[in-house]
């Protein structure tokens, strides 16, 4: 068992003496009541998490999936919060091969808050520094787009480019977002809008013509053009 692994126990314990059962009953009803919580505020949480963060700074690739699988399996949402914040600062350790085991974490009690993290910290990182790897997200964005799983899926795929910048791919992201302009569900249109938001800084026309130019919903239009005065 790598160190970080072993470190997974010791910090469920501190996490579950500093909880605060009436925090953790508002933090399952922000959610939806889909998780358990231990009732733990994130700078808190973050203070303790602190030693796994320094084990893995030796971590291998395998030994933080390994991690993060393990939190995964663990029912209070702070353990998954942890993982995600430990893969965010080691997404470089990671590469193109790490993307079906983050894809099981995105498909697996899947909601925004561990989501959204994994696809902008972790695999955009990833698929930058591995630009070949932007097929896979060819295959997010579409063959699973409509099941519970895939949807998580798309929407990591359409986020994913979150943090590039100027480097944005602006063909892929317009084509994901052509692709599922008219989709139902919210969290669909809500990434659609936010991704183009973010983009917007870049090349605001580019923006303001998609929106113009495709059926998208008011949500996404409203968070699209939300700093361009539209």
């Amino acid at each position: 068992m790598s160190e970080l692994v072993a470190g997974l126990a010791p910090l469920r314990a501190v996490l579950a003496a500093a909880g605060d059962p009436a925090r953790a009953r508002a933090m399952a009803a922000y959610q939806k009541d889909q998780f358990v919580f231990f009732g733990v505020p994130a700078p808190e949480r973050r203070l303790a998490q602190a030693e796994v963060m320094g084990a893995s700074k030796a971590a291998t690739s395998d030994e933080l999936l390994a991690f993060a699988r393990a939190c995964w399996a663990a029912p209070e949402r702070e353990l998954q919060y942890v993982a995600v914040d430990v893969l965010s600062r080691r997404s470089r350790a990671l590469d193109a091969g790490a993307l079906p085991a983050l894809a099981e974490l995105i498909e697996a009690r899947s909601w925004w808050d561990t989501v959204d993290g994994l696809a902008a910290n972790v695999v955009g990182d990833v698929v930058r520094r591995h630009p070949a790897a932007a097929a896979v997200m060819d295959t997010w964005i579409g063959a699973r787009a409509d099941d519970p799983g895939g949807l998580w899926l798309a929407r990591a795929a359409v986020l994913h480019q979150l943090k590039w910048g100027a480097a944005t791919d602006a063909d892929r992201l317009f084509a994901y977002a052509a692709r599922h302009a008219g989709h139902k569900d919210f969290f669909m249109r809500k990434a659609i809008g936010w991704a183009l938001r973010v983009y917007a800084r870049h090349d605001p026309d580019a923006v303001r013509l998609f929106v113009a130019s495709y059926p998208v919903s008011g949500l996404t239009r409203r968070e699209a053009l939300k700093h361009l005065g539209g």
